[in-house]
């Protein structure tokens, strides 16, 4: 028999159990057990039931066994329709989330003024000289989850936390050369030389007014509206910076960074007379170790145009995946679709073609909530702001190349 929730036999079966009864809202095994030796003493119960009736009369009347068969299935009919009927849960859900959790949601809900001293307590570890407390990690992790929607370069980029301003991290930018030499001939010095790139966090931010009825209702889904509007704002932000970003102020984006290689389509406004050649070049011209791994950057409007090409033997380069959630591929490597890559246009970088873990992203501060009840207290809102330090920058331009709408020089 399938496991149900026990609370829908009410009414229709009676569970008894003394003071060791088990607890059927977590043994599942133990629940089917007690459901099913109570039918076997139901079913039990109707055949003796039905023996008994035999001849038996009342007010002159027989009782027949097809009587009571309409009335056992009725009941029975009814038993199904509770064991089919889905669990409903009531009340507050926050016995099933950790303290730090619970503490955040009344913290959004009430202010810290009016919470408990030891709900305050779990945020105190998080809370900054302005009044901010930071998001708990599930929580904060479940907005991160929802943000790669909308910034897909955070899923294929490296990504690190930080604790400091900012952060260098050394480039190579030539290797050693090791060189024949006879037995007892002269090796010759060969170093490696290196660069610095700085990664420096900004800060992105944004509110959201939230109405102080819907704070006071204990069924309302407070936890995701706030994810779901942050993620939104803080997704479409980095998606910007992270392709378009000119490093003041905000991160420095793809498309931005200088010592990547480029190739030009031929024609001031268009792909040229022959896209198709022109992608698969791009292709070869990377190093074997990265076109493994690259992926190739556009957007939607791109994409559609891509779709149309074809090699010199009449065959589609564009490949749909066989198979749900699969990706689409060209020339074998998969497509992301960012909507900030530009449009097939004059002096436009509308493709690239990479391996993005040579774009670096590092966070320095977590998502970071204050409540403020005042603003808009006359409208009956709460306001809520919210606040991330991010920044991101192109560590290994060698790992990318970009096409460029432009005639060859």
């Amino acid at each position: 028999m399938k496991y149900t929730n026990p609370a829908n036999l009410a009414g229709v079966l009676e569970v008894k159990g003394g003071n060791s009864a088990p607890d059927l809202k977590n043994s599942p095994d133990e629940a089917e057990t007690i459901v099913t030796k109570a039918l076997a003493d139901f079913q039990k119960a109707v055949d003796d039931r039905l023996k008994a009736l035999e001849g038996k009369q009342t007010e002159g009347k027989v009782e027949t066994k097809q009587a009571d068969a309409d009335k056992i299935t009725a009941r029975l009919d009814a038993f199904e329709a509770k064991l089919n009927r889905p669990a409903v849960i009531t009340g507050d859900k926050s016995g099933d989330l950790s303290e730090d959790r619970k503490a955040f949601i009344e913290f959004a809900r009430k202010g810290v003024e009016r919470m408990e001293q030891k709900a305050v307590a779990a945020l105190t570890v998080s809370t900054d000289s302005q009044g901010g407390y930071l998001a708990p990690e599930a929580f904060a992790n479940e907005i991160l989850k929802k943000i790669v929607e909308f910034s897909p370069i955070r899923q294929y980029a490296r990504v690190m936390s930080i604790s400091a301003p900012e952060i260098k991290i050394p480039r190579k930018l030539t290797g050693s050369t090791a060189v024949w030499v006879s037995e007892t001939g002269d090796r010759s010095q060969s170093d490696m030389t290196f660069e610095q790139v700085t990664l420096t966090p900004y800060e992105a931010a944004e509110y959201v007014d939230v109405s102080r009825q819907l704070l006071e209702d204990n069924a309302y889904n407070l936890e995701g509206e706030l994810s779901a509007d942050f993620a939104e704002a803080f997704g479409k932000a980095e998606a910007t910076a992270f392709v378009t970003g000119d490093g003041t102020g905000k991160p420095n984006g793809l498309l931005s960074a200088t010592g990547i290689s480029e190739i030009k389509s031929g024609n001031a406004s268009t792909l040229g007379s022959d896209p198709a050649s022109l992608i698969i070049g791009m292709f070869h011209s990377v190093p074997s170790v990265v076109a493994q791994k690259g992926v190739w950057l556009m957007n939607r409007n791109t994409l559609g145009t891509l779709r149309k090409l074809k090699d010199g033997d009449g065959r589609f380069i564009m490949i749909d995946p066989i198979t749900a959630g699969a990706p689409v591929t060209l020339l074998g490597r998969p497509i992301v679709e960012a909507t900030d890559m530009p449009d097939v246009a004059a002096n436009a970088y509308p493709i690239m073609f990479g391996d993005l873990a040579g774009y670096r992203i590092v966070d320095r501060v977590g998502l970071t909530v204050q409540r403020d009840p005042f603003t808009q207290m006359t409208k009956g809102l709460v306001r809520f702001g919210a606040w991330k330090r991010v920044g991101g920058d192109v560590t290994n331009p060698d790992r990318f190349v970009k096409l460029k709408v432009a005639t060859a020089a």
